[in-house]
């Protein structure tokens, strides 16, 4: 399907969504991974503890994120990335927290993205037990990827989202977002009363 976006997958230090310790984009061009990157990432001061819990899910230790680029440093080679891409993640309220409040702490404005969720999605393109990502990529044919390294994370929700459009039949991610009932979500000075996300946490966290 010849869909267009970027995929991203954020891991943190802590709870904290200032606490941005790595990040994972792939480009999708007309339903063809085309370009991907990742990079560590500094978190902020005061959101830079590294919980035993979370080194425990991504194996990321602060001796890896030193010297790597600060969330002002990064943010324009994420921003030139996407390149103007809608953004699709997995469990998206999570990954567009991080955006909003990496960059609300680091005293710059929130960039511009719409996006899409593709947990959501795929809660109405597959009956799964289990709609984690490991789970629902498998469904789309992706599996034995390094879940929670940020970039396999990013290609296996690419990987999600092709497929769902092949098995809707939607030729653009908007239409794919019409088709399965997912809204597109919005943030930065674009997003709207109308557009801004209605991803809550509590129901993204459902396995």
């Amino acid at each position: 399907m010849p869909v267009n976006f970027t995929a991203i997958d954020f891991e943190t230090a802590n709870s904290s969504g200032a606490s941005a310790c790595s990040v994972g984009l792939v480009k999708v061009r007309d339903g063809r991974v085309v370009d991907r990157v990742g990079w560590f990432i500094q978190p902020a001061p005061g959101h830079d503890s590294f919980l035993e819990w979370n080194i425990k899910i991504h194996g990321i230790r602060p001796t890896d994120v030193v010297g790597a680029a600060t969330w002002a440093e990064q943010l324009p080679d994420l921003v030139a990335f996407a390149d103007g891409d809608h953004l699709v993640a997995h469990n998206a309220g999570f990954d567009l927290g991080v955006i909003k409040t990496s960059s609300t702490v680091a005293g710059l404005a929130v960039p511009d993205f719409t996006y899409v969720c593709s947990l959501q999605v795929a809660r109405r393109t597959y009956q799964l037990d289990s709609y984690r990502l490991p789970v629902a990529a498998m469904a789309a044919g992706f599996a034995g990827f390094a879940h929670h390294d940020a970039l396999a994370d990013a290609e296996a929700c690419a990987a999600i989202m092709v497929h769902a459009a092949g098995r809707h039949d939607a030729d653009t991610l908007e239409e794919l977002a019409r088709i399965s009932g997912v809204k597109i979500g919005a943030i930065g000075p674009v997003a709207t009363t109308e557009m801004a996300s209605t991803h809550g946490p509590m129901a993204l966290n459902q396995p």
